[in-house]
């Protein structure tokens, strides 16, 4: 731990001689001073995220908090300065700009001390747990088709992308264990899971100190300010639709909006500073965790990509196919059919139920009612709410576990995180299943419950099959909730046929 601390002190030593900086006076007024520590500081978050950057002072929503110039970013064109590397990669057309990325972090790993950018390298995580580490026990652990089909294609890609790229590892000489395909895989999720966006590369940017923001979900509330009052004072920020509120929309710099229109909420490149600025993306309080929006991405993305999940994600989804025959009757794409977060039906997935369980030859005089979303009758919505009940009870029933189980197992192994004592992993493994499965596999019989010290290997291991036990635990608890909100609505338009029965 004290080597820890001893590589971040040096790294924001590094990063302040950058010109990184979240000195408010600095970020808005090009100040030639740098610093750290004035709107953001670097904290653990045990519960949500682990390492972040909190708040340093109270922040307004929409204000500069840190700036990251243009030399400070770790790019393919700034490591491609070196003659050799870039005369290498100049030959090799055939490779993404993401494989070119990733051989040029593993060239200045290799370089060691000597890199420029050691201080920020050696701080990096060690491992991460995106979809393509997974191992093929974890994969099965996810349990949903969809959800085992996407892991099985990132680790092929993975592992395509790095036999493409091994010619040119090799002729840059770099150590035999930055040739291996667990180091690939490492560099791949330091880009997947920590580049920004640019303009100039599709591959994006590794950005020291701004990779330290930890994702937060975007809401619709999330594309409008919350008042204007906590604005002054800070440039003005690209806003979705200023015909949301005309009264507010007059009071802002229109003028600034159209200036920054390419700007993102939280932050952007901005050629005029020529470095990578962010924004606070609503009010902190100070040690409050300032969190960056991503973008938008259901918990299955955010494993394949980042290598973590929500446990409350409003962008949750849980797809759902119609039947044989339904999608003649459908004009909506398949990703918009689907449960939301909440159990409730998209938009799309009712439209497309209430015309295909309507009369096919009453169709056409109510498809305009469908595709707008209106109820056609209670009788059609008591059918559609039936036909998405079962579907949803018969994807539940397919599983090889239920929710209640999943919760336990979830318990065992946080259990077995927390260093148990002998006698809690024997009853544990005494009833058999999944978690002696999980021991099997990582060759844990034997010796394993008598001082029970996971190796790093099974470690990693247990963490990804954790990620994978929650993930289709609240995948299951959508088709749960789904089931309830049918429930409830089949009973309020009962009651309504059962009403205007008496009344006729």
């Amino acid at each position: 731990m004290e080597g820890e601390g001893k590589q971040m002190e040096d790294f924001l030593k590094w990063a302040a001689n950058q010109g990184i900086s979240d000195c408010p006076n600095h970020l808005l007024q090009s100040s030639p001073s740098s610093t750290l520590g004035q709107s953001l500081l670097i904290s653990q978050f045990p519960d949500a995220g682990g390492r972040g950057l909190a708040a340093a002072r109270d922040l307004r929503k929409g204000e500069p908090i840190l700036r990251v110039p243009r030399p400070a970013l770790l790019t393919s064109e700034s490591v491609l300065k070196d003659a050799r590397l870039a005369v290498s990669v100049k030959r090799r057309t055939y490779l993404s700009s993401i494989q070119v990325l990733a051989v040029c972090l593993l060239a200045e790993v290799g370089k060691g001390r000597a890199s420029w950018w050691y201080p920020y390298l050696v701080q990096l995580p060690h491992t991460y747990n995106t979809l393509s580490s997974f191992t093929p026990f974890g994969i099965r652990a996810l349990q949903v088709d969809d959800a085992i089909w996407t892991s099985e294609k990132a680790v092929s890609r993975a592992q395509s992308d790095w036999k493409e790229a091994l010619a040119l590892m090799k002729e840059l000489e770099l150590k035999p264990q930055l040739l291996s395909f667990r180091s690939w895989l490492w560099a791949s999720a330091t880009i997947s899971s920590r580049t920004l966006h640019i303009p100039w590369d599709e591959a994006g940017c590794l950005c020291p100190v701004g990779d330290f923001f930890n994702y937060a979900a975007p809401e619709e509330e999330s594309l409008f300010w919350e008042d204007v009052e906590s604005m002054e004072g800070a440039p003005p920020l690209q806003i979705s639709s200023l015909g949301k509120d005309k009264d507010v929309a007059e009071k802002l710099d229109v003028e600034g909006l159209e200036r920054h229109s390419q700007r993102l909420t939280d932050g952007g490149y901005e050629e005029d500073v020529a470095a990578y600025c962010f924004y606070a993306r609503k009010r902190y309080r100070k040690g409050e965790q300032v969190l960056l929006c991503y973008g938008t991405y259901t918990n299955l993305e955010l494993l394949d990509h980042y290598g973590f999940l929500l446990n409350e994600n409003p962008n949750e989804k849980a797809f759902i196919r119609l039947d044989m025959g339904m999608g003649s009757t459908n004009p909506w794409p398949k990703d918009s059919l689907y449960i939301q977060q909440d159990g409730k039906p998209s938009f799309a997935l009712l439209s497309a139920l209430r015309l295909s369980v309507t009369a096919p030859k009453l169709r056409k005089a109510v498809g305009h009612l469908a595709y707008s979303g209106s109820i056609l009758s209670a009788e059609n919505e008591i059918s559609v709410m039936k036909w998405v009940s079962k579907k949803c009870r018969d994807l539940l029933e397919e599983m090889p576990t239920s929710i209640e189980e999943d919760s336990l197992l979830l318990c065992s192994i946080e259990k077995l995180q927390n260093h148990p004592i002998p006698e809690e992993v024997v009853e544990m493994l005494a009833c058999g299943g999944e978690l002696c499965d999980f021991f099997e596999v990582n060759g844990l019989q034997k010796g394993a419950v008598s001082e029970f010290l996971l190796p790093g290997k099974a470690k990693r291991s247990m963490e990804r099959w954790k990620l994978a036990v929650q993930w289709r635990f609240r995948y299951k608890r959508i088709l749960s909730d789904c089931i309830s909100y049918c429930s409830n609505m089949n009973d309020h338009f009962s009651s309504q046929q059962v009403s205007g029965m008496s009344r006729n």
